[in-house]
């Protein structure tokens, strides 16, 4: 049976060259993820760059040993920026492979008729499918594996000595981190050739050749409770999205979207039509037949305008909801830095502030810790500050506690990470300061969050001057004289500026971090996702060859069949559209409630340019990749064609 299913792929070699090229480029995005994640872990920076703690165990954790790097030497932020890229691109693979796979099989329904009509068994046809699918994979595999270990040293020198990764990076062992990927790769095209092969073997020979051309009218039950389970899921970690979940709600709004993705695409098959007939309206009013004949084709084929609609439905939902969540994310911290910020006057830098027009100056200095916890322990961001003056400078309103009390070995600490780590008045924090000293911290005041403005831990300002003497500040906060005119001052100060521009130039800097992050994050997804469209695309209309050559037959000219074609292509693409749409306004609603609670005039930007040109570029990519080989079979193949 193997031996049959390699001599299938090869006659089929054009219908499962998308599944190889979507299964390559998967493995090669999943591979170079997991190779430059393995030099990240195989990176030991000198010890001095590091400090070694002992955790404090609990009842169900033992105290261990743990190494933690400071921010000179500290890869982890290219290790999450890279499993990030792992989950995204995995996510996108599943369902692209899982689509063209289906898709394969299903265009050849006449084939495996035939098949069964001369004395195949389902099993045997279920295992000639697997077979394909494996020998597709494993050649897949290994060149997108090949492909990831060629482009690793690439990668590599292009993140050290990044704000990512200051330091220099060099390739660990690949067999390890290939091997995953390899295997991932396998098993998802497995899993996405089992359900295909499933349907075809439940097919009789009879059905099999009277319904050569069209699909069964209903989905599976299976199918159906799986998208249920997924779309329930969705629904759960959708109220999750609250003020009350903190630090939680970015990465909600990450995995969310994929959960609703993988809802609707497992009832693709019942959305998709009725979407495709809310948009055929206005499509068929105004090109009459061949808008007709589009919405006959989408409806009548859900399965396969379902498997068109993934690729497109996936990264539209994904990179809409993050592109949108993270410009909310942006309006919120400039927001808070508002609310946050008393001060009319911020100075940059370290320079003396001397002048008889000002009243007060808060010169906090900046210092990090590492903080140890039962099982684990992680550098901090610090600030040593004079509460008799920075509670005049910033809202530093206690929920619990008072800063009075900050003298000596105490800490006043943000609400989030008290609600985080579950710190109360009164608990001593182990911490270790950067010259090695370790030290316990008194919790005696728990204030308002003010990102942007403080961080979430401060500390007297004395205590910071002992253990890091050059500390420096990074910018001041200037109270002015009464009667004196904040925008007169500011141009008497050097490096001076005032409150409302140092908040727009905050905001800019965190908006302009968000873009390169979505760079980093999305850019190999959307690559890959457009490949993955014009590829399903692609293998749609090459597969309809007799059809076309059919409707010439009975007298279609080639230009209404190519008529025919964009206006499907640009259903299918609208209606995964819509539902990416209505994922992305709903994470979107519900980010910005969870960011902005308690946050009074916060401004609302979406961005337009961005979201639009992610819909236009998919719409784009589906015409086209549909348009161009319908018009290379109408030019190559004449009507009398149809009797072959």
């Amino acid at each position: 049976m193997f031996h049959l299913s390699r001599q299938t792929v090869g006659r089929h070699r054009s219908l499962y060259a998308g599944s190889f090229v979507a299964l390559a480029v998967g493995v090669f995005l999943l591979g170079l993820a997991a190779t430059a994640t393995a030099a990240t872990i195989a990176y030991h920076g000198p010890v001095s760059a590091s400090i070694t703690v002992m955790t404090l165990g609990d009842a169900d954790t033992s105290p261990e040993t743990v190494r933690v790097p400071l921010s000179g030497a500290d890869v982890s932020g290219l290790q999450t920026v890279l499993s990030l890229v792992g989950t995204i691109s995995g996510f996108i693979t599943i369902f692209v492979i899982a689509s063209t796979f289906a898709f394969a099989v299903a265009s050849r329904r006449r084939e495996i008729g035939l098949l069964r009509l001369i004395g195949a068994t389902p099993g045997q046809i279920r295992r000639m499918v697997l077979g394909e699918a494996l020998v597709v994979a494993f050649a897949a595999s290994l060149s997108g594996a090949v492909a990831a270990q060629l482009a690793t040293p690439f990668l590599l020198s292009k993140a050290s000595y990044t704000e990512l990764a200051p330091v220099k990076l060099e390739p660990a062992s690949p067999w390890v981190p290939l091997a995953i990927a390899m295997a991932a790769g396998l098993l998802v095209a497995m899993l996405g050739a089992r359900s295909a092969a499933r349907r075809a073997g439940r097919v009789g020979p009879i059905d099999a050749m009277r319904e050569a051309a069209l699909e069964p009218p209903r989905i599976g039950p299976v199918r159906i409770v799986f998208g249920l389970l997924f779309l329930a899921g969705a629904i759960v970690m959708l109220a999750l999205i609250r003020p009350s979940t903190g630090e939680g709600v970015m990465p909600l709004a990450m995995f969310t979207p994929m959960v609703m993705v993988m809802a609707l695409t497992l009832l693709a098959p019942v959305a998709v039509p009725v979407v495709g007939r809310l948009w055929a309206l206005p499509l068929v009013a105004w090109t009459r037949v061949s808008g007709r004949l589009a919405r006959s084709n989408v409806v009548a084929a859900p399965r396969r305008s379902a498997s068109l609609a993934a690729p497109i439905l996936a990264i539209s939902a994904i990179a809409g909801s993050m592109v949108l969540s993270l410009s909310f994310a942006a309006d919120s911290a400039g927001a808070t830095i508002r609310d946050a910020l008393r001060a009319p006057i911020v100075v940059t830098g370290a320079s003396r502030v001397d002048d008889p027009g000002v009243e007060a100056v808060d010169a906090g200095l900046p210092i990090q810790l590492v903080r140890i916890d039962a099982d684990d322990a992680e550098l901090e961001d610090a600030e040593g500050i004079d509460p008799a003056i920075a509670t005049r400078t910033r809202d530093l309103s206690p929920s619990a506690g008072d800063l009075e009390h900050l003298t000596g070995n105490t800490v006043a600490i943000s609400k989030e990470i008290s609600g985080l780590e579950h710190y109360r008045v009164g608990d001593e924090i182990p911490m270790i300061f950067v010259d090695r000293t370790p030290i316990k911290l008194r919790v005696v005041a728990i204030v308002k969050d003010a990102s942007g403005v403080s961080p979430s831990f401060l500390l007297p300002i004395d205590l910071v001057r002992a253990h890091a003497p050059k500390a420096e500040p990074e910018r001041q906060f200037v109270l002015p004289t009464a009667g004196v005119d904040p925008a007169t001052l500011v141009s008497r100060l050097p490096q001076a500026q005032l409150a409302t521009d140092w908040e727009a130039d905050q905001t800019a800097g965190v908006r302009k971090g968000n873009q390169f992050g979505l760079v980093l994050l999305l850019g190999p997804a959307a690559l890959y996702s457009a490949i993955a469209i014009a590829n399903t695309l692609l293998m749609g209309s090459l597969q309809r060859r007799h059809e076309f050559i059919t409707s010439r037959l009975l007298g279609a000219t080639p230009a209404q069949i190519r008529r025919m074609v964009l206006w499907e292509a640009a259903l299918v693409g609208a209606v995964a559209l819509s539902l990416g749409t209505v994922i992305t306004v709903t994470v979107g609603v519900l980010i910005r409630h969870a960011m902005t609670s308690g946050v009074a005039d916060v401004p609302v930007t979406v961005p337009w340019a961005v979201l639009l040109g992610i819909g236009g570029l998919c719409l784009t990519l589906a015409v086209g990749s549909a348009l161009a080989p319908t018009t290379y079979i109408l030019r190559r193949s004449q009507p009398a064609a149809a009797v072959d």
